[in-house]
């Protein structure tokens, strides 16, 4: 029987001498960047510096004008059920349960359909996961903004993706339930194996969640390697990035 304890690799995405943008108009040009398998990006940048472009063209909703988006050395063509997005709007059905919403991504798609029993497994052993287990039978509009999210974590999760994007997710929340949900983060994805590519305008959150950190700010890519742990980085490191954006 599947659950949360069955793993896949994480997936291994690459974007090469991309130009990304809207109807013509360019928000980044050149971009060579490779997110390695299993590893966590964080993405950081000013508001309209293509950080949520960057992350549909990950997802294969917006095809690049120019250049290469691969994943595992072949072309990404379009979405893919081994990648998740996890976007600010939590995007749940309101009509849904809980549980529902968690399982609704094991319900569909050739790959994902799974008996009903098992469905409900999964969805309850990754509500107990993000601190939901007594939530299952609730409606999104009876939670808080933070336990949407974690019910958005959740159902991202649930599927086993080989990728995970993530669209600024905390950013709505006050600043307490936007740590708490930092630490459950790293937590849930510990052993998961997934790949995260995590876009945030916030420095201290791109520091603390990410294994390498990429600027955008001036149309480029910048990966800055760095050590996860917020106690510990480096203030020269956190006025670097500032002084890239």
């Amino acid at each position: 029987m599947t659950t949360l304890t069955t793993q896949k690799p994480g997936a291994t995405l690459a974007l090469r001498g991309v130009r990304l943008g809207h109807r013509g108009n360019v928000v980044l040009d050149g971009v060579d960047l490779t997110v390695e398998a299993g590893e966590v990006l964080t993405v950081v940048g000013p508001s309209g510096c293509g950080k949520s472009t960057l992350l549909r063209t990950l997802a294969g909703l917006l095809p690049p004008l120019g250049g290469t988006v691969e994943q595992d050395g072949r072309p990404l063509t379009g979405p893919d059920a081994d990648r998740a997005l996890v976007f600010q709007d939590d995007a749940l059905l309101p009509w849904r349960t809980v549980r529902a919403n968690v399982e609704l991504p094991l319900a569909i798609g050739r790959s994902r359909r799974l008996p009903r029993a098992e469905r409900r497994q999964v969805a309850e052993e990754w509500l107990e996961r993000v601190g939901l287990g007594g939530h299952a039978h609730r409606l999104p509009h009876q939670l808080s903004g933070g336990q949407r999210q974690r019910v958005q974590l959740a159902r991202a999760l649930a599927a086993r993706p080989r990728a995970v994007l993530m669209d600024e997710p905390f950013g709505a929340l006050d600043a307490q339930t936007r740590a708490e949900m930092q630490d459950l983060l790293v937590d849930v994805l510990a052993g998961t194996g997934a790949t995260v590519v995590f876009v945030t305008h916030d420095v201290d959150e791109a520091l603390f969640l990410g294994d390498r950190v990429a600027l955008l700010g001036t149309g480029e890519v910048v990966p800055v390697p760095h050590p996860r742990d917020r106690d510990s980085s480096p203030a020269g490191l956190r006025q670097q990035i500032i002084n890239s954006l």
